[in-house]
């Protein structure tokens, strides 16, 4: 099993990239997400990846960071999800948008993404829920359909479940929340803290 590579970057083309390590020239497949972050030709690069052998191939998928693999593992588990989709979904969508969609069970997100149509987007999300972005115990209520909170601040808890769900830690959600306008609608509030959450 090969889980990561690090070299110097020969070649870019698009969802490819080649990588030398120590003489051995690695073609890897990435999304797009992970080929926008790539260095200049001629540099260090280090991806973490994903190896798989069939009769007639042994193909190599690359990913800048670990949860880039971690969600394409989660892709590869669902029927009828080959690498193809699983990247092209990875490249539509980051990890965090991803993870947004399957917590708020939103299919139009997926349904942008080529190959994709409604009735994939929602088999993904339904299975992909509780998997990508949310703890193993389940999702916050409020956002998984169960009643929420009815107090005032319902919203805002919703919104620091969620953050917490997406992996974040309570005190980063605490502090981000704090900063969000009142009366922002759960989805608006998830949004603006992820923006937040992204400048650090």
């Amino acid at each position: 099993m090969i889980g990561k590579l690090t070299g110097r970057l020969l070649e870019k083309t698009p969802p490819t990239v080649l990588v030398d390590v120590h003489g051995v020239g690695y073609e890897v497949d990435v999304p797009m997400s992970t080929f926008y972050a790539l260095p200049p030709l001629g540099e260090t690069v280090s991806l973490r990846t994903h190896f798989v052998v069939r009769e007639d191939a042994q193909l190599l998928y690359g990913f800048a960071t670990e949860a880039e693999r971690a969600a394409f593992r989660q892709l590869l588990k669902i029927s009828g999800v080959g690498a193809r989709i699983a990247l092209a979904v990875l490249s539509g969508l980051s990890v965090d948008e991803l993870a947004l969609a399957i917590v708020q069970q939103e299919a139009a997100q997926l349904v942008r993404v080529p190959g994709i149509g409604k009735k994939t987007a929602e088999r993904l999300l339904l299975e992909l829920k509780g998997k990508i972005g949310a703890p193993a115990g389940g999702l916050p209520a409020g956002l998984d359909g169960a009643p929420g909170t009815a107090a005032n601040d319902a919203d805002q808890s919703d919104v620091l479940n969620a953050l917490v769900a997406l992996g974040y830690s309570e005190r980063e959600a605490v502090a981000v929340v704090k900063k969000l306008p009142p009366g922002a609608s759960v989805e608006d509030g998830i949004r603006a803290a992820l923006r937040l959450l992204a400048r650090g």
